[in-house]
Parts: structure tokens; sequence; C-alpha cells
């Protein structure tokens, strides 16, 4: 026999195991749907209430000491310090402290949810694990670590804190058989939170309070000390602070030393200026030139000489001033009258006069031009000396200055710092009932009007699909450890040919032993003359005479298919007779009710049979020679030379022999009837008949036909329903709707 190879596993096949195990698929679906039902129907209504409460956006902390630092918080970190904030506040929420006090002022111990029921889990986790000491008597829930434990865990349980996305609000869940329980729940914990947080805050006012008490006496006596400090350098250094700042935002500060450093340096510029100027008019003095002395009249630097040479310059110009009018008169009287003219002789004594005038009055304008310089010179050294003295005593004065306004700056800060915390400590008394929580009540919680729990449509609707999946996988997982052939494609598979199908035959078709052939509206019957016609074109117009009807084991419908065939084979107006073999477990003359006192052991024991093989009276061309008396020894009697004899005998008197067979795999009977028949049927029983049986059957046959080259066995698949997978990828079409000839000779294409 020859395997072919297996095909790759498809959707198809799926579906076709699907429809062969639908009685599981859609028994399995049942159930869990029915469960679903059944939940939906005693599932306890559980009411859940939801409350809303919104997290303020806070703008600093309980005494502003924020805005003292100078800190601001913005962008990404206002963001991420919210989230905190709302993480902490979902924690504290689902806290066992809170709880604790939700539960003890609702008293929910006495409510159905909490009361102690049985838990199988629990009770076996009781025997290994050991539970401690006991609860002790008429003690608080606090104090009793069971009864704490389990209230915790239970209302843990059916609470649910949300955090909505990218807002400031908190949903808040709790579930109960009772909605106004859950409503309440619901409100007394978000009370308990506002409750919490008011009293966390201000205990934290309190303390920084009392904590900033006792920092300002230090924070007091360390600005007096700084305060004497600066006192003291004042008064050490000369320094006077005169109050306000600068320009450059520095204290204004008062020194006797730089004052004087002032006064001398302007002392100092003035006598160089003097200097340079006294200095310059000596040297246009040294010159003796009445014309350029006479100049420094007109300039400024006569606004800085002294009386004398002033007199003198203004002299000068006079006489200078009669010299060119001398001079000019003496000309013209010259080309008038001639030298001995008289006024021209008394105008050039006077010339002579003024001209020794001018001479002498520029040695006294030089002689005090150089006294002037010299005292000048003498000022500036004096001058230079001072503010020498004045710069090296400022120099020493610097240092000290800049300890000072350090100091001092130091003793500003210090008193402004003072002043600020004893300002905001007199609000801190305000600040602890006005900033009490950031937590405001959105949406209070509701006693609900309908059950959160069951979702009745949602349950079934799982009940469906679950039921759907659960049946489908244990219809596959049936379909793997099931080793029973259920169709056509496994025989085919095994490289063994099929000849036929046949349908399952029902109780009232039985009634009568012998199927009701002649109905043309039988399945069965259709199926048995199917295998007739199949069998009679087997050899290329050479029918085999010998048929032998086998099975691998009893009870898969040998003999009612070997009954059924040789009826068919003799309504086809042939002779035929049905022999029973099965030496073992004969049926047919049970069944049929023949009156015949012998048969084939009879026969096969060379014992006198008096009578022929009897003919059925519903079907006179058919015989049936019974199996006769068990014998006993059957295999013995089957191989005995008179069995050959026999069927030459049949051939010649019989147009069809139908053999009924033993089971080939309980007992050797069927190797030895096997040689004398043209072909052989291998019955199979659907749901029965296991691939292993069917493959072993098959290999124990196949040796022992006439034909090695073309052996003549095939199987015929038995008890197939007719609304089964396999039934209809034999036909191609589902349940009755078959094309048959009505019992009145009408044609249809429906049964």
């Amino acid at each position: 026999m020859n395997n072919p190879s297996a095909s790759e596993f498809s959707l198809k096949d799926i579906v076709r195991i699907l429809d062969r195990r639908r009685r599981i698929l859609v028994t399995t679906a049942g159930v869990v749907f029915l469960l679903a039902v059944l939940a939906c129907i005693f599932m306890t209504r559980r009411y859940k209430a939801v409350g809303v409460f919104e997290l303020q956006k806070s703008s600093s902390d309980s005494l502003d000491l924020e805005d003292m630092m100078g800190e601001s918080v913005g962008g990404a970190s206002d963001s991420l310090s919210l989230n905190t904030d709302l993480d902490t506040l979902s924690s504290i929420l689902q806290s066992d402290s809170l709880a604790l006090q939700v539960i003890g002022e609702l008293n929910l111990e006495q409510n159905k949810d909490f009361q102690p029921g049985f838990n199988p889990v629990e009770v076996i986790a009781g025997w290994i694990t050991p539970e401690g000491p006991q609860d002790p008597s008429g003690a608080s829930l606090a104090n009793s670590p069971h009864r704490r434990e389990k209230a915790l865990k239970i209302f843990s349980k059916q609470l649910k804190v949300t955090v909505n996305a990218g807002t400031r609000l908190i949903e808040v869940d709790y579930s109960n058989r009772d909605p106004k329980v859950a409503a309440a729940v619901v409100n007394h914990l978000i009370q308990a939170l506002i409750d919490y947080t008011f009293q966390t805050k201000y205990i934290a006012t309190s303390q920084v309070s009392t904590w900033l008490e006792g920092q300002l006496g230090d924070l007091r006596k360390e600005d007096e000390d700084l305060q004497a400090k600066v006192i003291a350098l004042q008064q050490a250094s000369g320094i006077y602070g005169v109050g306000g700042t600068d320009l450059q935002g520095k204290p204004v500060v008062y020194s006797p030393t730089l004052d004087r450093l002032q006064e001398s340096s302007a002392l100092l510029t003035q006598a160089e200026i003097n200097a340079v100027i006294k200095g310059s008019i000596f040297q246009v003095t040294k010159t003796g030139d009445a014309e350029l002395i006479s100049q420094l009249a007109g300039t400024t630097l006569m606004s800085t000489t002294g009386q004398g040479v002033g007199d003198s310059l203004s002299l000068i110009q006079t006489l200078r001033s009669q010299e060119a009018t001398l001079k000019a008169q003496i000309g013209q009287d010259a080309s008038q009258f001639g030298p001995r003219y008289p006024k021209l002789i008394e105008d050039r004594a006077s010339l002579q006069g003024v001209e020794g005038q001018l001479d002498q009055e520029i040695q006294r304008i030089s002689a005090r031009a150089k006294n002037d310089y010299e005292i000048a010179q003498g000022t500036l050294k004096g001058a230079r000396a001072t503010y020498d003295a004045d710069q090296q005593a400022a120099e020493k004065l610097n240092d000290k200055t800049i300890e000072y306004m350090i100091l001092s700056k130091e003793a500003e800060e210090a008193d402004d710092l003072y002043q600020d915390l004893v300002k905001r400590l007199k609000e801190a008394g305000i600040l602890e009932g006005l900033q009490s929580t950031d937590i405001t009540s959105v949406d209070k919680a509701l006693p609900p009007a309908k059950p959160d729990s069951p979702n009745v449509p949602l349950y079934l609707a799982l009940g469906v699909g679950l039921g759907m999946f659960m049946g489908g996988g244990a219809a596959l997982l049936a379909d793997a450890l099931d080793n029973k052939i259920r169709g056509t494609d496994e025989i085919e598979s095994m490289g063994i040919p099929l000849l036929g199908i046949v349908p399952q035959v029902s109780s009232t078709e039985m009634a009568g032993k012998i199927v009701q052939l002649d109905s043309r509206a039988s399945e069965f019957g259709e199926a048995i003359r199917r295998l007739r016609s199949a069998l009679l074109i087997a050899r290329s117009g050479h029918p085999p005479q010998v048929l032998l009807i086998a099975s691998g084991n009893p009870g898969e419908g040998k003999s009612t298919l070997a009954l059924n065939l040789a009826v068919a084979l003799a309504q086809y107006n042939k002779k035929v007779l049905l022999i029973e073999a099965d030496l073992r477990r004969p049926v047919l003359q049970r069944r049929l009710h023949l009156k015949v006192t012998s048969g084939l052991s009879e026969l096969l024991a060379n014992q006198s049979v008096t009578e022929e093989p009897e003919a059925l009276a519903d079907f006179p061309n058919l015989y049936v020679l019974p199996a006769g008396a068990p014998p006993p020894y059957p295999s013995e009697l089957l191989g005995a030379t008179p069995l050959q004899a026999l069927f030459d005998r049949w051939r010649q008197m019989y147009d069809f022999v139908v053999i009924d067979s033993p089971p080939v795999l309980p007992v050797t009977d069927v190797q030895l009837l096997i040689a004398q028949a043209d072909a052989t049927v291998l019955v199979v029983r659907a749901g029965k008949t296991t691939r292993v049986g069917l493959s072993r059957a098959y290999r124990l046959l196949v040796p022992h036909v006439k034909d090695p080259v073309q052996p003549a066995i095939g199987a015929l698949l038995n008890g197939i329903s007719t609304r089964s997978a396999a039934y209809y990828g034999y036909y191609g079409t589902y349940g009755y709707k078959r094309y048959y000839y009505r019992d009145n000779g009408d044609t249809n294409d429906q049964a």
C-alpha cells in the first residue's frame, strides 16, 4: 500500500473538520452560552458611583518663600510638577489610612460585600500558611490585623482611581451592591482627601512659622552685630554714610580726608595753571620788545596777573601810542618845514623823552613778571606737597572704605531679610487658613440608576464568541485525538480504493431487518445499487461472481450490507446465493426467520444435508445458506478440502455468490475464504473503525487475493450521516435534496 504525500493543511480542511465535529462545536458553544446566560441571571448586581475633583494650581508655598528666593517654575517643569502632584493624590486616595477611615465612618464591615464568604483558595492557603495570632476580641479594625487585611483587600478591589490625561481632574469610582453605599464611599473618600491635605498644609505652615520664630532671634542678633561693626568702622576711619546710592548703586559716604584731597587737588591744578601763565609773561617781558609786550594787554593771560604788571602794561601802551604820534608828527613837519623848524626840534626832544620812559617801564615790568613767576613757582611747590600728603592719606583710607561699603551692604541686606520675614510671619496665621487645600470637588457622586455589572450584552457576546472559540478548539482537539475513520479522504489517503459510501439507516428502515431497497426514495437503497453497479463494471465487462463482504471488527455492518447487496443483485434478475461464513456469531437465520435445519458448517463437515439453500419469499432469486451449528474449530473447518468443491458447484448453479465473512482482525477465518472470492468489499464503519484497524485489515487481506497484480479489494464507508461534511464531499450536497423518483413514478429532484 502506497501512502500519498500529505497535502498542506488548509482552511477548507478546518471547515471540514468543524462540520464533521459540529455536534461538539454546537454543544460546547451552547454550554458556554448557557453559562453566560446563567451568569447574567444569577450574578450579583453591582452599582458603580463616580466622583470627580480638581487639583487647583498652587501659586506658591504656605509662606510665599518661593518669591523671597526668586524661584519660578514654568514650561516643562510645570507639567512635570502637575503629573507628580496628580500621581501623589492618586496614591493617597488608594492608601490604607484613608480606606480605614472611610470603612469606619460608613461602618462598611456590616455591608454585604464585606461579609465573610466561603473561598476554597483561602481555605487551602490557610492550611498551608499559618495565620498567626488571632485578632483580639473587641479591638478596633485598625488593631485587628486579619479583619483589617480582609477589609482593605475588598475595599481596594472595588475602588478605581483614574487621572484624566491632559487635565487636573481625578476620577474616583467605587462599586457596591447598594448604589447609595457606592456614592457615599466616593464622597467620603474625596472629603477624607480634602481633610488630609488641609491638615497636612496647616501643620506644615505651623511648623514653618514656629521654626521661623526661632530663626528670627538669631537673624536679629546677627543684624545688630553687623550694624555695630559698621558704626565702629565709621568711627575708626572717619567715614560717614549720608544715605542713598550713586549711579552705580553704591551707598553714598562722606569722609573729611577725601574732601581735603579734593581741595588740595584743585589748589594744585590752579597753582600749575598760574605758574604756567606767570612763566609765559616772564618770557615775553625778557625779550624787551615793547611791541610784543604791549600785545599782552589784549590776551586772557593778563586776567591772572597782579596789579603792578597790569599798570605797567597800560603805561607801555600809552607810551607806545605817544611815540607813534610824535613820530608821525615829526615825519610830517620834516617834510614841510625842514630840519630847522623849531617845532620839529621840540617834537624830537619829546620823542626822546617818551622812548626813555618806555625803556624804563619795560625794565620795571620785566622785573615784576620775574617776581610774579618766582612766587607762582613757590606756590606750586607748596600745593604739590599738600596734594601728595592728602593723596597718601586717601590711599590709606581706601581699604577701610571698601570694607565699610561691603559691611554696610551686608548689614542692609540682613536688615531687609529680617523685616521681610517678620512681615510674613505676621501673615502666617492668616495663610494657615486661606491656603489650606488645593482640591475642589467637581462632580459629587450620586447613586446610579442602573447596575454597572453584569454587562448583559457584553457577557452574552463573550459567551457566543468564547463558546464558538472553545467549541472550535474542542472540535479540532477531538479530531486530532480521534483515530476513527470519519470520511472518505482518510480512506483514500491510505491508498485503499473506495467503492462508495452508505448512509446511516434509521430504526424505521431497519424494522424489517432488510432495508426497503424497493423504495426509490431510499438513500440507503441508492447507495447499495451504486455499490452493485461499481462491482458489476469493475473488471472491464467480466464482473466478479463471488463477492466477499468483510470488516475489520464486529459490529461494523457487514452482515446488513451483505444481505442488502445480495437483495440488490437478486433484483437485477440474477440468481444469487448468500452464504453466511461467520461460523462463530451467525445472525442471518435469526434475522430472516429461516426454517432450514442445516448450514455451511454441516456441509463442510461432510454431514448429510437434505435441504437446499432456502429462497426468500419476497425475493425468489435470492437463496440463503446460513452458518449452521457453530463448530468447535471454525478455522480448521473452513480450511478443509470440501470448501473448494462447494464453491465450484455454486459458481455453476448461481450467477452471484455473496459471502458474509467473519471479521478480519479477531480471527483468521476470512483469510481462508478470500481465496475463493473474485472481489472483496471491506466494510468501514464511520466513527467506529480506527485507522490502524483499517490499515491492518487491508494488509491482512491483500496477500491472499487471487490476482496479486489487480487485487479486487475495495473499501465501503458505512454509517455516514447525510448531514456530514463527508457525505457532502462525496455527493456535493447536504441532506435529502437529491434526485430520486417518487413512489408514484413522477420525476422530481427532491425526495
